[in-house]
């Protein structure tokens, strides 16, 4: 019996109609995983003709089953009206379902929904513990974003420490906009900050410093 796997063993060797031919007799069967993989060929056109109408159907039920890599495109595809209508508000309740089953980049993208008001109503303090919530499991973008808001105090009030270690680690990392925050938020921060910076960021030592931008 075939197994998802072997269909994508069969896709990174770039034998497309192999892989196709694997995943749609698994999802007769009832893998709904396979729809998931089915609907990446048809929004890709690898192996079949390009059809975003098909690939989201196809998403759409892998998701609907509990499937986060699936969820995820049907939020995007909601999004921006591919292959179904714009829909801000389903957008955003697929983003809200995967990223409570622990999707990072579903939670920086619903928190960023959260802040701009898109397909939900504003909600900033809730925004901030979604950006916690991925830069506390190793998100950088949503570090950078975190540090951000506690330095101009949206949805939390302004702690320059707090925004201090959340900028000083994206910037860490390549995040370009959090080393530019860092540099004016050092500008801010008081001798008595920087120590207090210095003691809760145990990587650091020596006088506090920041990677040029790039």
């Amino acid at each position: 019996m075939t197994t998802v796997s072997e269909g994508e063993a069969a896709f990174l060797q770039r034998d497309y109609a192999r892989a196709k031919e694997i995943w749609t007799g698994l999802l007769r069967q009832g893998d709904v995983s396979a729809g998931a993989w089915l609907g990446a060929l048809y929004a890709n056109g690898l192996g079949v003709e390009r059809d975003p109408a098909t690939a989201f159907k196809l998403y759409l039920g892998a998701a609907e089953a509990g499937n986060l890599f699936a969820a995820n495109n049907v939020a995007v595809m909601y999004s921006r009206g591919e292959g179904v209508a714009p829909d801000p508000e389903r957008a955003c309740h697929w983003l809200r379902t995967t990223a409570e089953q622990g999707d990072l980049f579903a939670q920086f993208n619903y928190a960023t929904a959260l802040t701009s008001g898109i397909g939900v109503v504003i909600d900033l303090p809730k925004a901030l513990r979604w950006f916690r919530r991925a830069a506390e499991a190793g998100h950088y973008l949503s570090q950078a974003q975190l540090g951000h808001c506690y330095a101009k105090g949206i949805g939390t009030e302004v702690d320059r420490v707090e925004a201090f270690i959340w900028l000083s680690s994206a910037s860490r990392h390549g995040v370009n906009r959090a080393t530019t925050d860092l540099k004016g938020l050092l500008q801010e921060m008081t001798d008595a900050e920087k120590a207090e910076a210095a003691k809760r960021s145990p990587a650091l030592s020596g006088p506090i410093q920041i990677a040029p931008a790039a």
